[in-house]
Order: C-alpha cells, then structure tokens, then sequence
C-alpha cells in the first residue's frame, strides 16, 4: 500500500472543476491507475479525500493499492514548476506496526448515512444523511468496534472527537444529481483488534468512498511519542 499527498493550486481552472465535483475528482484520481490492480485488490482499495490545513491551500490524499502516477494532475490543477508536486510513501511499514492499545490522532471524512425504506418507485433502499452533530458522532461511535478501534475520553468523559467541515453537497453524474452529506471527525483513538483495523485503513469505512469519504488517516497521539 502507498500514502500520497498531492497539493492543489486552486487557482487553476482546472482545479476548481475537480473540488467542485467529487465525481470529477474520482475520475481523476482513478486515471493515476493505468493497471486496475493498482487501484482495486482484493481487501484494498483506493481511497481519497480533500483537506484544507490553511485558506487556500489544499491537499489531495491518497491511499492505493499501487503507486499512483499523477502527471495528469499536475497538469491540469496543480503546480507545474515544484519540486515536490506530489509525495508517495510506503504505507505498509505503518500498517505492520499497528497494535493493540496504540492511541493515534486520526481524521476521518466520511458519509454518515442510514438506510430508510424502499419505496415502490425506488430500485434500492435508499440512504440519507444525518445532519445533526450528535447524529454524526454516533454514526461513528456505532462503528468503532467493527473497525477494530474505540474513541478516547477526554476528562469529562466524553468521546475525544470534534466535527468540522460538516457539509451537503449536490453535484452532477451523467444524467443526474447526487446529493452527498459529509462531516470531517478529528479526534484520539485507541486500537482494540489490529487486523479489523487494518482492514478499515485500506478498504474505507462508510459509504461514498469514491467521492471522497471513508480514508482515516493516522498522526502520532502523545501517548505514541
């Protein structure tokens, strides 16, 4: 597996076009992956997902399978003339290391959605999104033990977690218009099964994943250092 971060100018044209529509985005990202192995295997897949550390600066990261090769983006939305236009790294000595009682910072973006009833006019059970804050953190609460970890507590008790960059979105593919509901979590959390966590680093947790939602990413914790 490789972790790639990717800046974007957004000044460009281009750039603009892409962060304005995660369906956009998704296929570029996809075209960094001639091989389709590269980007899909079994048990891992690609993941991506937008972050903003300062006014107008924005990466782009990357989890694959393979390593990416985003000449396309660099010419399209990105900075033609840097040195470092984008960084991979291995990410399997990180996931080697992972064990149980480990505490990382983590951010998540991700798609906090339930499933409501099918309706006669409906193909699928459709999905929509919780907006409320307390929603959205029990949405993820309720899948912490499936993914292999637990949210820290704070010392009044409550989960170590903070919501920011809670949005809805609608944007066009093909004929139509999705509408995506999304909530950034930043937070601590402690690892409980090593393996279930793994799984949740490289295949996602959520749904949306190709437009931008389920990549969890790690930072070392104080309790790491």
């Amino acid at each position: 597996m490789f972790l790639t971060r990717f800046q974007i100018n957004p000044a460009r044209r281009g750039a603009r076009k892409l962060l304005s529509s995660p369906h956009a985005m998704h296929a570029a990202v996809r075209a960094a992956f001639p091989v389709a192995t590269d980007y899909e295997r079994p048990g891992s897949r690609t993941l991506w997902r937008l972050d903003t550390p300062a006014p107008a600066t924005v990466h782009l990261y990357i989890v694959s399978p393979g390593r990416p090769d985003l000449t396309h983006l660099i010419e399209q939305a990105g900075w033609p003339t840097s040195d470092e236009a984008w960084v991979t790294r291995d990410y399997d000595g990180l996931l080697d290391s992972l064990a149980p009682g480990q505490d990382w910072a983590f951010r998540l973006t991700a798609n906090p959605t339930h499933s409501g009833r099918k309706t006669a006019d409906a193909k699928e059970t459709q999905r929509f999104g919780y907006l409320r804050e307390h929603e959205q953190i029990a949405w993820l609460m309720g899948r912490t033990d499936r993914h292999g970890f637990a949210l820290a507590s704070q010392h009044d008790g409550r989960p170590n977690v903070r919501l920011h960059r809670r949005q809805t979105q609608s944007f066009k593919r093909g004929m139509g218009t999705v509408t995506l509901t999304t909530a950034t979590f930043d937070g601590i959390l402690q690892i409980t099964d090593p393996d279930a966590f793994r799984r949740a680093l490289t295949s996602g947790i959520g749904h949306a994943k190709a437009y931008g939602c389920g990549l969890l990413t790690l930072a070392p914790a104080q309790a790491n250092q």
